[in-house]
């Protein structure tokens, strides 16, 4: 006879513990920065006349950049990398003016999303660590 297949259940909540805030939003903001930054290399070519031997390297080299830094998370260096990914997005501004505009809101979501992952993770640790001594006392209370 066929086994049926195990439906998969809720994370151990040890998984839940392991996942980053921080990570998720970070990368989330350095993938929607890929996509306008891969958009903004044909309008490199056609609206600011920026020839296309300096628009697809630079313009697809920052998009590919993004993408891989949003893989590079999990070390904290990557979160370096990515505030100079904001930097070269702003500097991108001085071949297509718009980009000082967005690279500085994509700056800000960065940073928002770096500053509020920071607070969140302290806060669930210390959360996460209440609730460890919690369980921990009522395991050792013999009442």
């Amino acid at each position: 006879m066929t086994e049926p297949l195990e439906t998969p259940g809720p994370p151990a909540p040890q998984d839940k513990r392991d996942r980053s805030p921080r990570r998720g939003m970070c990368a989330a903001v350095l993938s929607l920065e890929a996509v306008t930054l891969g958009l903004s290399t044909p309008v490199m070519i056609s609206v600011s006349d920026v020839s296309a031997s300096t628009a697809l390297p630079v313009g697809l080299g920052l998009t590919l950049a993004c993408l891989l830094v949003a893989g590079l998370l999990r070390k904290e260096w990557g979160y370096s990398l990515g505030w100079t990914i904001q930097g070269a997005a702003i500097a991108l501004g001085f071949l297509v003016t718009t980009m000082f505009f967005l690279g500085g809101l994509f700056a800000l979501l960065w940073g928002t999303a770096d500053l509020l992952g920071r607070k969140i993770e302290r806060e669930r640790a210390a959360a996460y660590a209440a609730l460890d001594a919690q369980e921990g006392a009522t395991d050792t209370d013999p009442s």
